[in-house]
C-alpha cells in the first residue's frame, strides 16, 4: 500500500514537470528522451545489481511496456486535445480500475473483496466529482467521438498493461524467481520501460521521415527543458514506475489503480499553491472522498 501511495505522490510531481516541460520541447520528442533517461537509470540498477533483461518474466514485463507505456501513451495524448485534459483524466483514471480488475479475476483469478471493491468505487467516484468539467464549462465542438474512443484506448491499455505485470510476477513465481520490494519493482520496471520505449521511438521515427508536420514546429528550448525534463523522467518513468511495479508485485490492480488515480488530485494542490491554479468546492469535496477511500483501503491491508 506504501508503495501505491508513493507512485500517487512521484507522478503527480511528473505530471507537473510534464506540463511546464510540454512548453519548451515538442511531445513526442520529449517522451521518448524521458523514456531514455529513465531507462539508463533503472538498466544501470538492473544490470549492476539486479537481473537486468533475464528472468521468466520478461517477456510478459515487455508486452506490458508497450501497451501500457507505448500504445496507451500515444491514444492518450490523442484524446488531449479532442476532449480536454480533465474530460479525458476522467475517463482513462475511471475505466482503468475496474477494467484491470474484472480482466484479472476472468484471467488470473483473482477476485476482489466486497469491502475493497467498495473502498475502490469510492475512489473513483470522487475522482469523478472532483474532476469532472463543471456546466459552465464548454465542451468539446469537434471530435468528440475520436476523443472519447481514444480515451477509452488509453483506459484499456493501462488496465491491461497492469494486468500482464501481474500475470509476469505470477509467472516468475511459478518458476521460483520471486520479484519483491522495491529493488523487484526497479528491475521490473526497466523491463516494463524497454517494451514502451521502442514504441515511442517507431512513432518518433514515423513523424520525422513518414508524416512530417505542415507547419515549422517551435524550436527546442533546450536550456530551459533540460532540468524539467530530469525531473520528469526520474519522478515518472525510472521511480514512479519503480514504485508502480513494486506495488503490483504485492497488492492486485483492484486495490493498486484506484490509488494511483488519485494523482490528478494530488496534482490540483500542488499547481494551486505551485502555479495559482484555483480550486473549486467541488473539487476539494470530491478529492476528500477519494482520499477517504484510500484511507479506508490502507486501513483494509
Amino acid at each position: 500500500m506504501f508503495a501505491a501511495i508513493l507512485t500517487t505522490l512521484l507522478f503527480a510531481l511528473s505530471g507537473l514537470s510534464g506540463r511546464r516541460l510540454s512548453n519548451h520541447l515538442p511531445g513526442s520528442k520529449a517522451n521518448l528522451l524521458r523514456l531514455v533517461l529513465a531507462a539508463s537509470v533503472l538498466g544501470s540498477y538492473a544490470h549492476l545489481q539486479g537481473f537486468g533483461v533475464s528472468g521468466p518474466a520478461f517477456a510478459w514485463l515487455f508486452v506490458s511496456g508497450c501497451i501500457g507505456f507505448g500504445i496507451g501513451d500515444l491514444a492518450l495524448f490523442q484524446a488531449y486535445p479532442r476532449i480536454g485534459t480533465r474530460r479525458t483524466m476522467v475517463l482513462v483514471q475511471c475505466l482503468a480500475a475496474p477494467i484491470a480488475a474484472v480482466t484479472e479475476w476472468i484471467w488470473l483469478g483473482t477476485v476482489p473483496g466486497a469491502t475493497q471493491a467498495i473502498f475502490g468505487a469510492i475512489i473513483l467516484l470522487g475522482v469523478g466529482i472532483a474532476l469532472m468539467p463543471g456546466l459552465a464549462e464548454v465542451g468539446p465542438s469537434h471530435g468528440l467521438w475520436m476523443g472519447s474512443l481514444f480515451g477509452t484506448l488509453a483506459a484499456l491499455c493501462q488496465a491491461w498493461g497492469a494486468v500482464l505485470s501481474r500475470k509476469a510476477y505470477a509467472v516468475a513465481a511459478a518458476q521460483d524467481f520471486h520479484i519483491n520490494g522495491a529493488g523487484g519493482g526497479i528491475n521490473a520496471a526497466y523491463q516494463r520501460l524497454l517494451g514502451g520505449l521502442v514504441i515511442s521511438a517507431i512513432f518518433v521515427l514515423y513523424l520525422r521521415f513518414v508524416r512530417r508536420p505542415r507547419t515549422a514546429a517551435h524550436p527546442p528550448q533546450w536550456r530551459r527543458a533540460g532540468p524539467l525534463l530530469i525531473a520528469n523522467g526520474l519522478c515518472g518513468p525510472a521511480f514512479g514506475v519503480s514504485c508502480y511495479q513494486w506495488a503490483l508485485s504485492a497488492a492486485p490492480t483492484s486495490i493498486v489503480l484506484p490509488i494511483v488515480a488519485t494523482t490528478p488530485l494530488v496534482v490540483m494542490p500542488l499547481a494551486h499553491f505551485l502555479e495559482g491554479d484555483k480550486m473549486t468546492l467541488r473539487t476539494l469535496l470530491g478529492g476528500a472522498l477519494a482520499v477517504g477511500g484510500v484511507v479506508g483501503l490502507t486501513l483494509l491491508r
